[in-house]
């Protein structure tokens, strides 16, 4: 078979990177594209995530896909780290800079929920273990500090899913870095409305949750014009880092 290339792009907290995956039919090889260094922002005594650099970064290495590829590449999707997100309008536009999990607006948010919430609730609505960068903590010192730029939210994306209404359009939320929220739960496998309903925050702005391998949607036209790619899939991988790390681990278990 001619050989065929899907895209990957991996964010980090230090860096990222545009990957090529080759599959002859038999095997598979891993080609990096393009790497370009990440992390905090500093402004304004805050630490935040230049996205829009990230995406123009990304878009670079999807042109050199473009060119070294062309009409071999198949799909394109995005990993990244956990807890952040970025916040949208109704209107798809960004609301404010996005908080770098290290700024210190959450430092005592964690014993302040447990005020507001037992601790036995909150970990039997999410499973996860409690830490004050985990977004449900980002949202309620949001909900103290900002409470209009809160209510003025329409849609909440993690980072990954960011990147891929960026490169789709489509609002969703993918299935692993939904659970890095602490407002996931984890046998009903859908958000935890009640929860955050007891917190006095929106989950009108949750999206919802898809499952790793689904296609979004294809590239949008403005992607294509601009990387030369065709309007491929955006197909969702196991978006957090840890799972994509996890889901490539060659064993025969399953």
């Amino acid at each position: 078979m001619k050989q065929e290339c899907y895209l990957g792009v991996d964010l980090g907290a230090e860096s990222g990177r545009v990957m090529a995956g080759l599959w002859n039919g038999k095997t598979m090889r891993l080609e990096e594209l393009h790497r370009f260094p990440n992390g905090p922002v500093e402004i304004a005594g805050t630490l935040r995530w230049d996205v829009l650099r990230l995406w123009s970064e990304i878009q670079h290495g999807l042109s050199l896909a473009a060119r070294s590829y062309g009409k071999a590449v198949q799909s394109v999707g995005v990993d990244a780290w956990g807890v952040d997100f970025v916040l949208l309008s109704k209107e798809n536009e960004m609301l404010g800079q996005p908080f770098h999990y290290r700024d210190a607006r959450t430092q005592g948010m964690l014993q302040a929920a447990l005020g507001r919430v037992p601790r036995a609730e909150i970990f039997a609505a999410t499973g996860l273990q409690f830490m004050e960068i985990n977004s449900l903590y980002q949202l309620l010192a949001l909900q103290k500090r900002n409470p209009a730029l809160l209510a003025a939210a329409d849609c909440l994306l993690m980072m990954p899913d960011f990147f891929h209404w960026c490169l789709s359009g489509t609002r969703v939320a993918e299935f692993t870095d939904a659970t890095t929220t602490q407002f996931f739960h984890p046998a009903k496998r859908t958000w935890s409305s009640e929860l955050l309903k007891k917190f006095q925050l929106p989950t009108k702005i949750l999206p919802e949750i898809i499952q790793p391998g689904t296609r979004i949607g294809p590239l949008l036209g403005s992607v294509t014009r601009r990387t030369g790619l065709r309007r491929i899939p955006v197909t969702a991988p196991a978006s957090h880092d840890t799972a994509s790390a996890v889901a490539a681990v060659p064993t025969a278990q399953t």
